[in-house]
Parts: structure tokens; C-alpha cells; sequence
């Protein structure tokens, strides 16, 4: 692959930060932003705690919704560690792109 090609394939792929905060801010909760960034297991957790809230929350009629806490306190640090997971993610995506070896 010659080099202009290959810069053009990692723009193609990269991943942007502003794609990922509007995710984080609408969808978060349920770690569409991870989703995104190349995290899925940790993208499965969230969204798996998600739902076991929001069903916590049902069955004891709003008794356990302080349990959102936890969630939105992900969801806070998250908006920190976004751009650290960009960067990584576009480090490996270069490094597998370009041919680049650590």
C-alpha cells in the first residue's frame, strides 16, 4: 500500500472526539461512546448495569433509583477519559494502518 493510501485509509478510520462526546452525552449510560472507541467489554458492563438499574428501579417502584448514582458517576469520569481512549485507539488503527510496530 503506498503511503498517501495509507494515510487516507487511517483518516478514513480514525475516530473522532467530537463523535464520542455527542454519544457519551446522549447515550453514555448505556456506553454507546465505548461502543465507538474500541472498548466493548467495557461498553457491555455498562449497558448491562444499565438495564439491571432500570429493572431494580421498576420492581422496587423508584425505591432503588438512588442507584443511578453509580451510573451517572461513569458517566462523569467518562467525559475524562474519552480523549485517552481516542488517542489509543487511533495509535493502534495507525499502527496497524501504516505498518508501524512497537
Amino acid at each position: 500500500m503506498t503511503t498517501d493510501r495509507a494515510y487516507a485509509q487511517y483518516d478514513i478510520e480514525k475516530k473522532s472526539l467530537i463523535v464520542a462526546y455527542v454519544l457519551w452525552f446522549f447515550l453514555g449510560y448505556v456506553g454507546a461512546h465505548r461502543f465507538y472507541l474500541g472498548r466493548p467489554v467495557s461498553a457491555l458492563v455498562l449497558l448491562a448495569l444499565s438495564a439491571s438499574i432500570l429493572l431494580l428501579t421498576f420492581v422496587s417502584f423508584g425505591f432503588l433509583s438512588f442507584l443511578w448514582f453509580i451510573v451517572g458517576l461513569w458517566w462523569l469520569i467518562d467525559a475524562l477519559l474519552i480523549p485517552g481512549m481516542a488517542a489509543g485507539r487511533n495509535s493502534r488503527i495507525a499502527d496497524r494502518v501504516l505498518g508501524r510496530s512497537r
